[in-house]
Parts: structure tokens; C-alpha cells; sequence
């Protein structure tokens, strides 16, 4: 999970920055609105994200990254992946496979160690909530995010090669789970995969995450402390 800090949502107020009673009103809003839907599956017994979850997310996830940005302890970028040094030369799809093997083994996700030489300049990165291009722009929101994690973990369940007209690809499923810093401590949970197209240098030119659940319950989780989620589990 990456939010995106450049993010514009259409239901938050528009400018570069939201003042405090701004951002607190927006988190409360949707905190309200994703505790109601989660209540209605529940009694509905399945699992559907409401009509309206587009702009409910685009909001969250803004809020959410104005709030880290407010609240994090790393004022400065530690480093512009957009000059990424070069690594080790690509000859193939196994060797993009054992880079990302590597990359997983040090929670890449989770700790913002990750290889950026594989990347495009230019790579695309997506997940149910989010969508923008830059090599950089992901090492600035990993940045942003790495703070938070509280007692994280990412399990590399599989990783395999495939192919798809003239796109060769690697598809790896993992486990996340971790703890975030926040006044409430909720627990972030998400089985899901991540697609990495590759370009004919072997470089990635999309990254792109799918979830075990839906864009509305992934953000939900954020705004729920972890015993009221092992409650109501």
C-alpha cells in the first residue's frame, strides 16, 4: 500500500494544505461512513463496497496522507530514486525475479528497501486506491510511510513469471500485516499480489497491487483500533 502524497480528492478542500480543523473534520467524516458500511455487511452477511466508495476512498486516502505528512518524523526525502544508480545488469526475467525475491526478503513494502535500478523512471504504480507514475514519487511515499509501521511483516507466499501478448511479467503473492503508529493502533491486514510488467531491458514499467478486499475495507482498517477489529472478528 503506497498513497499517493500529490493525491487530489474531490471531497477535501482544494489548496496545498488543510488546516488542522479541515483535516480533522474530513477523517471524521469518513471514519463515521466506513463504520456504517462495515456495520451494514455485517448484517447483510456480504462483502460489497457501497456505490458511493470512489470518492469516500479518494477522500480517505487524502486525509490519511495529510495527516501522516503532518505527523511525520521525516521532514526530508532520504534519497531521490530518480537518479537511481545502476544495479545489476538484467538478462532476464530471472533476474528480475531474484532482485524482487530479495527486495521481499527485506519487507521492501514495509521498510522502503527496495531495488530502484529494476524500475522505469516512468513505472507506473496502482492499487485499489491510488494511481500515479514515478519511480521517485514511490521512494517519497514509501518515505512517508515507513515511520508508521509498528511490528511489520510481509510474507513472500509465491512468485512466477508469466507472459501476456508480447509482455513478459512476474506475479508475486504476499501477506502484510502490521501495526501503525497512530493514537488508536489499528491493525493494517491485506493478502493480495502485485504484478510487475517488464519492458524489453527487463525494467518494470507497472507495478500493480490487488487486495483479498476491497479499496472501502483496506482504508476501513485504518480508522478501527485493533482490539474493536479482533471484537468484531
Amino acid at each position: 500500500m503506497a498513497p499517493s502524497s500529490t493525491a487530489k480528492p474531490s471531497a477535501l478542500p482544494s489548496g496545498s494544505h488543510l488546516s488542522r480543523a479541515e483535516l480533522h473534520q474530513s477523517v471524521r467524516r469518513s471514519h463515521v461512513f466506513l463504520r456504517k458500511q462495515s456495520h451494514r455487511r455485517r448484517l447483510a452477511g456480504v462483502v460489497r463496497a457501497a456505490p458511493e466508495a470512489p470518492s469516500v476512498v479518494r477522500a480517505a486516502v487524502g486525509a490519511i496522507t495529510e495527516l501522516l505528512r503532518a505527523l511525520s518524523p521525516n521532514k526530508k526525502p532520504r534519497g531521490d530514486a530518480g537518479g537511481a544508480e545502476p544495479g545489476p545488469p538484467l538478462g532476464g526475467v530471472e533476474d528480475v525475479v531474484a532482485v524482487l525475491e530479495d527486495d521481499y526478503r527485506r519487507a521492501y513494502f514495509l521498510t522502503g528497501d527496495f531495488t530502484p535500478s529494476i524500475y522505469a523512471e516512468n513505472c507506473l504504480f496502482e492499487d485499489p486506491t491510488i494511481k500515479f507514475r514515478g519511480r521517485s514519487r514511490y521512494s517519497q511515499n514509501l518515505d512517508l510511510l515507513v515511520p508508521f509501521f509498528d511490528s511489520p511483516s510481509l510474507e513472500l507466499e509465491n512468485i512466477e513469471k508469466g507472459s501476456r501478448v508480447e509482455t513478459k511479467f512476474v506475479k508475486a503473492t504476499w501477506k502484510l500485516r502490521t501495526y501503525l503508529r497512530l493514537p488508536w493502533r489499528p491493525l493494517i491486514a491485506i493478502r493480495g499480489n502485485t504484478t510487475y510488467d517488464l519492458n524489453k531491458d527487463y525494467k518494470v514499467i507497472r507495478h500493480s497491487e490487488s487486495w483479498d478486499v476491497s479499496a472501502l475495507e483496506a482504508i476501513g482498517q485504518i480508522f478501527v483500533s485493533a482490539p474493536e477489529q479482533q471484537k468484531g472478528s
